[in-house]
């Protein structure tokens, strides 16, 4: 599953945080692995006594690791991966920003996670840049820090990127989309969609088979439908 909660602020409410409303969403979905984005960590605007990322986890049951992006409003801001199994290891990735481009720094989180079969999997979250030249670049770096290699790696997130864009064209040198390009269902704006900038990829090397994908309309806790994909490990 991947999943921009929009700091659990559901967009008609502009000063009300609902964490409670993105877990029920979560959880009804029942995923063995989420891909959060815009997840506040003690911000003066969620509340400085709330770890969203942490909280949940609880709620959810799942275990979870938070990557800072930027400082944001007396506490961090950035991005989040939700397991139904223990985390082993962790790294994270800083993506580069286009020259004269000023815009907020942006991340990759990794995380290991050992499936009670022994198999390990790698599970990415990250959120891409407003601008297409800073994208592609981001995109790149992706593709050479975790494109090689023969392990199962997904990654998920909000990539601002419409399928057949360059950066979304850059990812596909290395990763498979869970859906079909010329029919990802959209993703924003959640009352009437018209775009698709949320995404699960896997690394190409690995075997999988794709068994569904698609969104789940659920209009009122963030400002994009999140995306759930079941994948076969062959």
């Amino acid at each position: 599953m991947a999943y921009n909660i929009h700091h659990c602020n559901p967009p008609s409410e502009s000063d009300h945080i609902d964490v409670d409303t993105i877990a029920q969403v979560i959880r009804k979905q029942n995923p063995d692995f989420v891909a959060l984005q815009e997840v506040d960590v003690h911000t003066n605007r969620s509340g400085k006594e709330l770890d969203q990322a942490k909280q949940l986890a609880e709620l959810t049951g799942m275990h979870y690791y938070f990557k800072k992006a930027i400082d944001h409003d007396g506490g961090e801001y950035g991005v989040a991966i939700l397991s139904r199994w223990p985390i082993q290891d962790t790294a994270s990735i800083q993506l580069p920003i286009a020259p004269d481009v000023r815009h907020e720094p942006r991340v990759v989180a990794v995380a290991n996670v050992t499936l009670p079969s022994g198999r390990i999997v790698q599970f990415a979250s990250t959120h891409l840049d407003l601008t297409e030249e800073t994208r592609v670049l981001q995109a790149a770096e992706i593709v050479a820090r975790l494109g090689v290699g023969a392990g199962v790696l997904v990654i998920g997130g909000d990539f601002n990127a419409r399928p057949g864009s360059k950066p979304i064209q850059a990812l596909e040198a290395s990763f498979q989309s869970s859906c079909a390009p010329a029919d990802c269902p959209y993703t924003i704006p959640v009352d009437e969609p018209k775009a698709t900038i949320d995404y699960l990829f896997y690394r190409k090397s690995t075997t999988i088979t794709v068994l569904n994908h698609y969104v789940v309309s659920e209009k009122y806790a963030s400002d994009h439908l999140p995306i759930v994909a079941t994948l076969r490990l062959e």
